[in-house]
Order: C-alpha cells, then structure tokens, then sequence
C-alpha cells in the first residue's frame, strides 16, 4: 500500500493513501490506538488555544483528542453524536456531509450538553479539517446551543483547508488528485 510521510508534533508517522472518489485519494490520519501521537498533538495543539470552557468535536476519530485534551487542561468536553441515544432528551440536531462519509449524517447535543455548552467559551477540536463541513457543522450545534465559539482547530489542514484564516492545526496534509 502507498504512504504518506508525515511529521507532525515531533513524531514521524506513515498514512496508508486511500481512495475517496474515482478522482481523489486521501492520506488516512487515525489517531485511534496511537497514545502516543494523541498526547503528543494534544499537548502542541493547547499552546495554540484561546482561552476556553470546554471542548466539543463530532463523535468520529477527533475522540480521542478531544478527551486528552480535556484531560491536559483540566477542562470537560462534548461529543456531538451521530445517532440519538436513549439517554438524550429533546436533542438538538444539524446535518453534514463529510470527506469521509459517503452520506448525509445528522449531529445531535442532548439537553444536558446544551446546558454545559450555553454561555461557556468553546473550543472546537478534530483531527482533520478538510472540507470544513463537519466544522460547518458543530459551529451550528454550538450557536444553537448558545455557545461561544473562540477557536477551532485541528491537528491537520487538509487540501484548501490549510489556507483558512479561522482555524489553527499543526501541519498541512496534501489531497492527491488522480
């Protein structure tokens, strides 16, 4: 399989190149099962921050780093769900396509993460920001929760992503156009 080589918060990691589309291939950065690489970019993504309340990022492979980096600063974080769980009452709700996804999905906030949310200093969080749509996404989550949105950021800026002006990431990472 084709890799991509990348460095990023001072360590070196290979992605597999995957197909997106009959046109498009993506490296694939996943943080799952890598500790190692979540502390590491979470430590160097919190020097980039504004100050904030709390954390929220799609449930998806930004999990992770959400939670470690809730864990460094001693701030709680959110997790907009995928799916309406029996637990969640009167959810909110937005839709979004995303790079990865091959369909329309829909992101909820239960009435308890809209409480923490309302009024509180908001720090967006995901591994990759591509086509922003998923950023796109839980904005909207936090507005209509009355959250205040001061940064978004990612450990990644993918394809035009690395030229916006509103958010922060460690490094670029290339699309590759067949």
């Amino acid at each position: 399989m084709e890799t991509y080589s990348l460095k990023v918060a001072g360590l070196d990691r290979e992605l597999p190149i995957c197909a997106a589309s009959e046109k498009l291939d993506i490296a694939a950065f996943i943080m799952f099962s890598d500790v190692e690489l979540t502390v590491a970019c979470a430590e160097e993504l919190l020097k980039k921050v504004p100050d904030f309340d709390i954390i929220i990022t799609a449930e998806s492979k930004g999990i992770p780093l959400a939670y470690e980096a809730a864990r460094q600063s001693g701030k709680n974080y959110v997790v907009a769900r995928k799916s309406v769980k029996l637990y969640m009452t009167d959810p909110i709700s937005v839709q979004v396509k995303s790079i990865t996804t091959a369909n329309v999905q829909t992101l909820y906030l239960s009435q308890e993460d809209v409480a923490r949310l309302k009024g509180r200093k908001v720090l967006i969080l995901d591994d990759v920001i591509s086509t922003g749509e998923s950023l796109t996404a839980i904005e909207k989550l936090v507005e209509a929760a009355g959250g205040n949105i001061v940064g978004k950021g990612a450990v990644l800026a993918e394809g035009d992503a690395a030229d916006r002006d509103d958010i922060f990431f460690l490094e670029k990472l290339p699309l590759f156009f067949k």
